[in-house]
């Protein structure tokens, strides 16, 4: 890839007419062939029933100006593609391309689908690094992407997410360059905390595939948080981390089955049966139209804390169950709120 630099993208009105008929000589104006007296307008004939006619509102843009300006960012944006004229980081991520491609081919599903309702997204700092921990579920990772438009099109301060994803991800042809383009990256701590010293937003969901592989009769119930390894990187990097729990991706492929011999031939963590998938194909792909709610949670803070904490395995234990007890109650606390799955 060439070296690239990012450039960013980027009437006459109508005068009224001079009053008519409203402008006559003064009555103690100088005798016939005289020079000229002042000229004056009478007092009210700069209103409309005095003559004048009104200033025509100000109307909006003109369509045709839209769409121009549209186009030239468009052709723009097709040139710095194809002459390298872009910049991405060293984990790949390309701003240009999220913010202009990828959340914009999100947006439709994450509005209008599944019509997601956003919660304390104030609690995710308007600076400096972060770490949110959510929970993980729907069979499909579609929660995680849903998490990073929340973040990007909602927070005040326009910060991006940057997602940890397992190894599946990176050895799965297009999958793995469209993760990497939008932001993701390995789920190691090493990256991690790179990410998290530079500032950035970083979001986990430490049950993995134990998360969004368990049954449609465990939904809402979260699976082990591991051994707290999130918890150390956040507490080696002081940033906060921020709890969050998602509600609605558990009921998008109901997980009623699993078919773990063809999971392992295939290399799978899991093959899951739903009331759909594989029973009608293609079509079984698609999810069900679930309303969505996530909710960002009170950031607890790690920068009282020596960089020796993170050794102390009580410690660690002690902040990861207090973070997976806060989103579980958040789940439970939503649950019983929302109306129903569907609206």
């Amino acid at each position: 890839m060439a070296d690239a630099k990012v450039i960013p993208f980027d009437d006459d009105r109508s005068r009224p007419g001079g009053p008519r008929g409203a402008r006559r000589r003064s009555a103690a104006g100088p005798a016939r062939g005289g020079p000229a007296a002042p000229v004056s307008a009478l007092p009210g004939a700069d209103r409309p029933d005095a003559g004048d006619a009104p200033e025509p509102p100000a109307g909006p843009p003109a369509v045709a100006g839209d769409w121009e300006r549209r186009i030239a960012g468009g052709l723009s944006f097709l040139r710095r593609r194809l002459t390298g004229e872009y910049e991405v980081d060293e984990f790949g991520y390309d701003e240009e391309l999220t913010d202009q491609v990828l959340m914009s081919l999100l947006r439709p599903l994450y509005e209008k689908y599944f019509r997601v309702e956003v919660k304390g997204i104030e609690n995710i700092p308007d600076q400096g690094g972060a770490l949110v921990v959510a929970n993980h579920s729907g069979t499909l990772p579609l929660d995680g992407l849903m998490l990073q438009v929340a973040v990007h099109d909602n927070h005040p301060a326009g910060r991006h997410l940057r997602l940890l994803a397992a190894d599946l991800v990176f050895v799965l042809p297009v999958v793995n360059e469209l993760a990497r383009k939008a932001g993701h990256t390995l789920a190691c701590a090493e990256d991690a905390e790179r990410l998290l010293e530079r500032g950035e937003v970083v979001g986990v969901m430490p049950e993995g595939f134990k998360g969004i592989g368990k049954p449609f009769g465990e939904r809402y119930k979260l699976q082990r948080f591991g051994r707290g390894g999130f918890v150390s990187t956040a507490l080696r990097a002081g940033v906060p981390i921020v709890p969050c729990s998602i509600v609605g991706a558990e009921e998008i492929y109901p997980m009623v089955g699993n078919a773990r011999t063809l999971a392992r031939l295939l290399g799978f963590p899991y093959f899951p049966l739903t009331p759909t998938f594989p029973w009608l194909g293609p079509l079984g792909l698609l999810p069900l139209p679930t309303k969505w709610t996530i909710q960002f949670g009170e950031p607890i803070p790690t920068d009282g804390y020596t960089p020796e904490a993170a050794e102390d395995p009580m410690l660690m234990f002690n902040l990861t169950d207090q973070v997976r007890e806060q989103i579980q109650h958040s789940l439970y606390k939503l649950l019983v709120q929302r109306r129903s799955v569907f609206f």
